[in-house]
């Protein structure tokens, strides 16, 4: 079965971006990309994933509300914030690592930790769920 990964942000490029080079560096994964929190939360409680990859900073719904939505439907499913800000305003990473969240990478990516970021979730999710 296809392991499939949700990416999150707003900003069209980026999403692009990291669809590109997930889709290289690990083939085996399908990548979804959302631009709007309402839609991803729509196609994780529909669609299924193994992995969310959300910004923190996002018009419609900010990454603390995405995150605790997710874990509301799926307490396991591993997700990964990513954020451009050095300074949290709206303390969202605090919110969210208050919550349970374990894994924040900033922009710009170093795409290799990403990837290992990434298979490390995927593969401790696999354990659980055998």
């Amino acid at each position: 079965m296809c392991q499939r990964i949700l990416i999150v942000d707003d900003d069209v490029s980026i999403t692009k971006y990291l669809k590109l080079e997930l889709e290289e560096n690990l083939p085996e994964l399908e990548i979804i990309c959302e631009n709007k929190g309402y839609l991803a939360l729509n196609v994780i409680m529909s669609d299924g994933i193994d992995l969310l990859l959300t910004d923190i900073a996002m018009p419609d719904m900010d990454g603390y509300e995405l995150y605790s939505r997710t874990k509301e439907f799926d307490e396991n499913l591993p997700v990964i914030m990513m954020t451009g800000f050095g300074y949290d305003p709206d303390h969202i990473v605090v919110k969210s690592k208050q919550a349970g969240l374990h894994d924040v990478i900033f922009k710009p990516f170093d795409i290799k930790k990403l990837t290992k970021m990434i298979k490390d979730r995927i593969k401790r999710r696999l354990i659980r769920s055998s």
